[in-house]
């Protein structure tokens, strides 16, 4: 009994058969081994960015002001042009081929940002790469839930999700060993040589996907599940779904509830939360404040990382031993405010700094958890579900878009006051929201469940009682 409650809580819900095993084990591996190595190319890319910038890259482009910051904003235009499309175009052209031509797009993308000679060019291909690598994030989200149940999703969320941040971690300490031991290497700088071994690891990836990703339950083809598998994988989880066809009934579907408005809130606040690692904050600082190597500059942000990849899995597996969300929330923005407060009393020593820093990993923890808890509310309709999982994504990226601009410019490094003033503010606002999605999702659960007693009620009202079924017929 103890090592079934142990299991249930490392792992999440119990195959109740062999052959449920069985399919649990071939998607955990297939699945989340492909979309794992694409998101950690996907966050690789990202995070080269950032660590090319503090390593050589602001002086050879002469990049001034706010560049940095601006090419991050033209990323993230992008990816909000790309958002909905992508996860779109999933119900209509097989994962297996649009994830993989995805990922091929910004590869060739990022061996082109090797070949830049102004910070113009790189606006281009940013943009470009950001349609493209929208088709990442959610749409991973959208299969996860079309596989698994809710008490599976948190913990394979958990793990895509780190997976990306894994590719941050790499990242740097990608960066500074081709720092000091390419740089200037067939006349190339370190921070280009960079991007052209991210687009040599993106490559062989994309294959693989081609050629092992299952797509969804009603469509796989996928040669290692057998047929009672592929039935096995839509019975299990279809006893509840709604199935329409793709028309205008599905923007009525999505505006006329709250789950749209609700989920898109909360990760449109939340994922603010994140702006200590996405934006390099902590390699701003160190950079800015002089006395660290480049090495130094590109090793030391990788704690932050770290601690976020360690939330994200422990959170991850205890929201799916729980069926709980929203404490992992509450966890998050103490620890951000923590954090915040700590830099924002600028007299404090350089260690509480850098305690901090990477006590504010733990707002990547949210990531994994939020769309965990989107899935499971729009469970019910799975066109529902892309839309609600694109537009979380979308409206936190259309608040990225200008968010660092104004409370994270590069010019306010090292100290980031207006920063850590906004950090407080949403980790507020994203306790209020939390509590918000909550209260209408235990609303919508007890209005379910009366339902359904009515309805049960009335059937029991209309079928005949054993007394009239026994009454013979009269004679007419």
């Amino acid at each position: 009994m103890r090592w079934q409650t142990v299991r249930l809580f490392l792992w999440g819900e119990i195959p109740s058969s062999k052959l449920e095993r069985r399919l649990l084990l071939k998607l955990d591996w297939f699945i989340l081994s492909y979309c794992c190595l694409m998101y950690f190319t996907n966050y690789l890319d990202r995070a080269n960015v950032n660590n090319a910038y503090v390593s050589g890259m602001r002086q050879e482009l002469n990049m001034q002001g706010n560049d940095f910051n601006k090419i991050n904003t033209i990323f993230t235009c992008g990816y909000i042009v790309g958002m909905i499309p992508n996860n779109l175009m999933l119900q209509v052209v097989p994962p297996r081929l649009w994830f993989p031509s995805m990922q091929i797009v910004w590869g060739v993308l990022t061996f082109c940002s090797s070949s830049v000679r102004n910070v113009e060019q790189l606006y281009a291909i940013r943009f470009f790469q950001g349609i493209s690598e929208a088709s990442t994030f959610v749409g991973t989200h959208y299969v996860l839930g079309s596989w698994y149940k809710p008490g599976e999703l948190g913990k394979r969320s958990g793990i895509f999700t780190s997976s990306g941040l894994a590719g941050t971690l790499f990242s740097g300490v990608l960066q500074a060993a081709v720092y000091q031991h390419l740089q200037g290497v067939g006349g190339r700088s370190g921070w280009r040589w960079l991007f052209i071994i991210d687009g040599v690891i993106t490559l062989p990836i994309a294959l693989y996907g081609f050629l092992i990703f299952p797509d969804v339950p009603s469509t796989t083809q996928a040669f290692y599940l057998s047929e009672e598998e592929r039935a096995l994988s839509q019975d299990r989880l279809d006893s509840d779904v709604v199935h329409h066809g793709l028309s205008w009934d599905l923007a009525k579907r999505v505006f006329s509830r709250w789950r749209w408005y609700g989920c898109s809130l909360l990760f449109a606040v939340s994922g603010e939360t994140e702006s200590f690692g996405s934006n390099n904050l902590m390699g701003q600082w160190l950079s800015a404040v002089g006395g660290y190597t480049v090495e130094q500059v590109d090793y030391y942000p990788s704690g932050v990382t770290a601690f976020g990849i360690a939330s994200t899995l422990v959170c991850a597996t205890w929201t799916d031993y729980t069926r709980a969300r929203w404490p992992v929330l509450v966890y998050m923005c103490f620890c951000c405010t923590v954090a915040a407060i700590c830099i924002l009393v600028w007299s404090s020593p350089t260690g509480l700094k850098f305690f901090a820093y990477y006590l504010a990993g733990a707002s990547y923890a949210g990531q994994a958890t939020t769309f965990a808890w989107a899935n499971q509310i729009c469970a019910d309709d799975y066109q529902e579900r892309a839309v609600v999982l694109a537009s979380m994504n979308m409206w936190n990226n259309a608040v990225n878009a200008w968010w660092p601009l104004l409370f994270y410019p590069a010019t306010d490094a090292p100290r980031f006051k207006k920063g850590m003033i906004a950090m407080i503010c949403t980790c507020a606002a994203t306790l209020g929201v939390t509590w918000l999605v909550w209260y209408l999702e235990r609303r919508e659960q007890r209005s379910a469940k009366r339902k359904a007693m009515e309805n049960a009620d009335h059937m029991r009202d209309d079928s005949p009682s054993p007394v009239e079924k026994d009454k013979p017929l009269k004679d007419e």
